[in-house]
């Protein structure tokens, strides 16, 4: 059984073992592969019958000209990464990775909203700065602090994600609602499911956690600015091509909103020209919320689970129905 992973850096950096894939077969490993060259892609998998991939895309084209390949496994949730749909009429079952950075992602966006409203960061730079020295008062502020407690958390995809960020948000004081996924009783002991525009209308704090469908992209524009309420915050932690960047950095500039936080963009690693970078009051970090160790070990221990009950026969976390 060979075996090839493509981009095995952000998954394990070097602080994990890809041990468990070596008890199962010849492994390969790749730190990197370009995404946009099929050619190479093509070349790296050779004759492998199993492919590990996060981010390096498995293109029809790949599966065509790769015909021993009988498995990819995904080290990731998200899985527009591969031609599910081709690899299920090839009979390939593709399986992902889910539910492992739950507490994680919902954690750090939390944290960004914090940094808006707490400005911890801001702060601890100008003391170090010798700002505090300067002061002649025994306490200062660079920018207004914002006390969360009584305000309105609106968030869109209430998943596992969505309704552990939700938890945290009402255990700060914060009024909870939710739009975009249907009810379930967990859900209605943290907060109020409602529509959408009734989440934009009345939320301070606006929190994205639902995947990208073709019904989701750009969910947040111009037309859903709007109708948020003015001086909101919005936080992204699900996928870059939730929001047209475009007319949120125009809502940030203007004033329309507060501020934001980010972890995702649409093109990432990030453009120089993504105009979310000409906005101060956008907080962006770079797709780190899920990198936790503890995170990375639980992909780590269920890629390896997948690709053993694929060999058993019995395949677990397929998402293509094969």
């Amino acid at each position: 059984m060979k075996i090839v992973v493509l981009d095995a850096h952000t998954e394990n950096p070097g602080d994990l073992s890809w041990s468990g894939f070596e008890q199962l077969g010849e492994l390969t490993v790749y730190d990197r592969t370009p995404k946009f060259d099929d050619r190479e892609i093509i070349r790296r998998v050779g004759g492998a019958d199993m492919v590990i991939t996060n981010k390096t895309p498995v293109r029809a084209a790949v599966l065509d000209a790769c015909p021993t390949v009988k498995y990819v496994g995904l080290l990731s949730t998200g899985i527009d990464v591969c031609d599910c749909a081709y690899a299920a009429q090839k009979g390939i079952p593709v399986s992902n990775i889910p539910a492992y950075s739950t507490m994680a992602v919902a954690q750090h966006a939390i944290a960004l909203l914090l940094e808006i409203c707490s400005k911890v960061g801001v702060h601890s730079r100008l003391v170090h700065q010798g700002d505090w020295q300067r002061c002649e008062d025994f306490c200062f502020w660079e920018a207004p602090l914002m006390e969360l407690s009584g305000l309105t958390f609106g968030v869109v995809g209430f998943g596992q994600i969505g309704r552990a960020a939700g938890r945290i948000a009402k255990a700060l004081g914060m009024r909870v609602l939710a739009a975009g996924s249907r009810p379930c009783p967990e859900g209605e002991a943290i907060g109020t499911y409602t529509d959408l525009d009734t989440l934009l209308r009345e939320s301070d704090v606006v929190s994205l956690h639902c995947p990208l469908k073709d019904e989701t992209r750009r969910l947040i524009n111009a037309g859903t600015i709007a109708r948020m309420r003015d001086g909101a915050i919005l936080i992204n932690t699900g996928r870059g091509g939730l929001v047209d960047e475009e007319a949120l950095a125009q809502a940030l500039k203007s004033g329309k909103l507060y501020a934001a936080g980010v972890d995702v963009v649409s093109v990432e690693p990030i453009l120089p020209d993504n105009p979310l970078l000409g906005c101060e009051n956008c907080f962006i970090t770079p797709h780190v919320a899920w990198t936790p160790k503890t995170c990375r070990q639980r992909v780590m221990d269920i890629a390896v689970s997948n690709a053993r009950a694929f060999l058993a026969g019995r395949p677990e976390n397929v998402v293509n129905g094969i």
